[in-house]
């Protein structure tokens, strides 16, 4: 791997960046024949970046370069170019605790804010795959172990005091993309702002019942305090289907731009979210009745494995691996110690599902109201369709998060998820 440094930061357009990777041999030696015959394509169809595909007569690779404006809204929306060097330190410490799992980076230039990673094929994104109703069974195993190890072993559980205060200033300088979920999860799907949109009219008096509903704000706002003050982990910041990439037999994460020390919760709750959005979104897709039952049986119960795979493989990691200031064992000596530490595990665990929850709605919420959405209801084409949909996991949300502590396990979730499939919601319009 390189890092250049050279030159200030300009955006490579297609002639730019063929002459960029020409000039380093290490890349051009990868992608092999003429630069002039390498294929450039753009594939970026996220929010924020550029996404490049290039292909020579020898192999490909993908490069990414950050903007410094959100390409959503577009310059009206300044942001940060040193996003590429959080997301770079972020690959480069997953590849460390999860090898295999994220791609491998071939070289990172700081000054053009551009990081050059493995091309993945036949990946494709999870999210896309999920509305064709395609089942991945690697996935639990491959998720899980990203997010047991890149979390446990980031945490005061494995860490000294002191190493993990490095870890959370090393990504301290992150904050604007912090703000960006801060606003755009945490507040603006509460509140009138501009950005705001959601399927008109149908979800019109939703939408307004989420501005009103004072129980559901104070939800909201003790997630968002726990977001901003509960750096137990460094986290991708933004785990969700669009952010994985799958074949049959393949998990690869990408895209931690969002990375932060936070609290674990929030990237489980995540998975946790795109997977039952998938499972309320299957219905408006469906051309016959009952046509992807047998999808919708298979995403509910990953909900399930996804959460019991992590906390098993967190905990065992615990038991083993614990080498951290939290918790000493000197404190935990003998027969007695070890069962009365064992009981704090399994409390720490409950918490942790509790907040796994309550971001799991606030994840959920903010993609029906909030500024981005998913494809998973975009794509039904039918506006009534998508917000019947829509509204039975707003539904499911809101008990999610005003009621967290119900929730005790897992199956309490994906049984209120069965419960409201066929369920008729009023709507407006």
């Amino acid at each position: 791997m390189t890092q250049g440094q050279a030159g200030d930061y300009r955006i490579l357009h297609e002639a730019a960046l063929r002459d960029y990777l020409a000039g380093l041999p290490e890349l051009k030696a990868l992608l092999g024949g003429v630069p002039a015959a390498w294929a450039i394509t753009e594939v970026g169809d996220g929010n924020l970046n550029l996404v490049f595909i290039v292909k020579g007569a020898r192999g490909g690779v993908a490069v990414k370069q950050a903007l410094p404006y959100v390409r959503l809204v577009g310059e009206s929306w300044p942001l940060p170019l040193s996003r590429a060097h959080y997301e770079f330190l972020a690959l480069s410490r997953q590849a460390e605790l999860a090898p295999g799992l994220v791609p491998a980076l071939l070289h990172h230039n700081e000054m053009l804010a551009l990081t050059v990673m493995e091309l993945l094929e036949p990946h494709i994104i999870m999210r896309k795959g999920l509305v064709a109703a395609t089942h991945y069974p690697r996935f639990v195993d491959d998720i899980t172990t990203f997010m047991a190890r890149t979390m446990f072993f980031t945490s005061d559980l494995a860490l000294s005091a002191a190493e993990k205060k490095e870890g959370i200033a090393a990504f301290a300088g992150n904050h604007a993309l912090c703000k960006i979920t801060e606003d755009l999860i945490f507040t603006d799907p509460y509140r009138i702002a501009e950005q705001n949109r959601w399927t008109t009219p149908y979800l019109d008096g939703l939408a307004a019942s989420l501005r009103d509903d004072m129980e559901l704000h104070v939800a909201i706002s003790r997630l968002k305090l726990k977001f901003m003050a509960s750096p137990e982990a460094l986290l991708h910041g933004d785990l969700h289907t669009g952010s994985i990439m799958v074949t049959d037999g393949e998990t690869r994460v990408i895209d931690p731009e969002f990375a932060f020390y936070g609290p674990m919760g929030f990237d489980v709750g995540a998975v946790l979210a795109n997977l039952l959005m998938a499972c309320f979104a299957s219905a408006g897709h469906e051309r016959t009745p009952g046509e992807r039952a047998a999808f919708e049986a298979w995403v509910l119960e990953t909900v399930e494995q996804v959460w019991n795979e992590f906390a098993r493989k967190f905990l065992h990691l615990w038991r083993s691996e614990a080498s951290g200031d939290a918790y000493p064992v000197s404190l935990f000596t003998g027969e007695k110690g070890a069962m009365r530490l064992e009981a704090e595990r399994q409390a720490y665990m409950q918490r942790l599902f509790t907040d796994t929850v309550g971001f799991a709605a606030a994840k959920t919420i903010r993609r029906i109201f909030g500024l981005a959405h998913n494809i998973d209801f975009e794509l039904i084409e039918d506006p009534k369709r998508r917000a019947v949909s829509e509204a039975r996991a707003v539904r499911l949300a809101r008990g999610m998060m005003v009621e967290a502590p119900a929730f005790r396990t897992i199956t309490d979730v994906t049984g209120s998820a069965r419960k409201l499939r066929d369920w008729q919601p009023e709507l407006s319009g």
